[in-house]
C-alpha cells in the first residue's frame, strides 16, 4: 500500500483530490450505506459482508442515477430547465408514505418561506419609517390580491 505510513485523514485527503466528482459521490454513497448497515447490524444483532454492502451501494447509486434522469425528463417534458417539488412528488408517486412525507415537507418549507417573506416585508416597512404623511394609499389590484392566495 502506498499510504502505509500516512495517517487516515491524509489518505482521505489524497483520495479526494485524486478522484473526480463522480467517484467521490459514489464513495460517499458507499460510506453512507456502510454506516446504515452498521446501525442495522447493531440493532438486529447481525452482520453484513463487505460484498453485501458493496452490492447495496451499487444498487442505491444506480437507482439515484435513474431518479436524476427521471427528474430531468419530468422538467424537460414541462418545458422547464429546473426540477421542482412537483417533479419530486411525481417521482415518489408509487410510494404513498414517501409521497406523503415529501408533500408534508414541501408544505412546511412553503409556509416557512411565506413567514420569512412577511418578516422581511415588515422589517423593510419599519426601516423606511412606514408611509409618509399625505401620501396616498396604494390600491391593491385584483391580480396582486390573487397572488396572495
Amino acid at each position: 500500500m502506498i499510504y502505509a505510513s500516512a495517517s487516515v485523514s491524509a489518505c482521505r485527503e489524497l483520495t479526494c483530490h485524486c478522484l473526480g466528482p463522480f467517484q467521490r459521490l459514489k464513495a460517499a454513497v458507499h460510506y453512507t450505506v456502510g454506516c446504515l448497515c452498521q446501525d442495522v447490524a447493531e440493532d438486529k444483532d447481525m452482520q453484513f459482508s463487505k460484498q453485501t454492502i458493496a452490492a447495496i451501494s451499487e444498487i442505491t447509486f444506480r437507482q439515484c442515477e435513474n431518479f436524476a434522469k427521471d427528474l430531468e425528463m419530468f422538467a424537460r417534458h414541462a418545458k422547464r430547465s429546473t426540477v421542482t417539488t412537483e417533479d419530486v412528488k411525481l417521482l415518489a408517486r408509487r410510494s404513498n408514505s414517501l409521497l406523503k412525507y415529501i408533500t408534508q415537507k414541501s408544505e412546511e418549507l412553503a409556509s416557512s418561506n411565506m413567514e420569512q417573506k412577511e418578516k422581511k416585508k415588515k422589517k423593510s416597512s419599519a426601516a423606511k419609517g412606514g408611509r409618509t404623511f399625505g401620501e396616498p394609499e396604494a390600491a391593491v389590484t385584483e391580480s396582486e390580491d390573487s397572488n396572495m392566495a
